[in-house]
């Protein structure tokens, strides 16, 4: 074997390493984010602010790893931000 198949058979394990991990970064942000529709859908105003707190800290947190993209995080929390302050008019 050359060295360059052994740097590519690395490389495409530590890509799937990678996939893996920012998969269930993801998955964590949909799941807060779904948290924050179905209190904001129950008029819960109280537990929708505690759901937005926690999914702005799991989007920050992505966006700063560069698992997501700085403008759509910005987009999410402003969304997500928009209807919880709706809540409390």
């Amino acid at each position: 074997m050359s060295t360059k198949n052994l740097s590519a058979e690395k490389r495409m394990r530590q890509d799937e390493k990678r996939r893996i991990r920012n998969k269930g970064v993801k998955t964590a942000i949909r799941t807060a984010a779904k948290k924050v529709l179905a209190a904001s859908e129950k008029k819960d105003v109280a537990t929708a602010k505690e759901a937005l707190a926690d999914m702005i800290k799991k989007i920050d947190t992505a966006a700063g790893k560069g698992i997501v993209k700085k403008n759509t995080a910005a987009r999410k929390k402003s969304r997500m931000q928009k209807l919880v302050n709706r809540l409390g008019v």
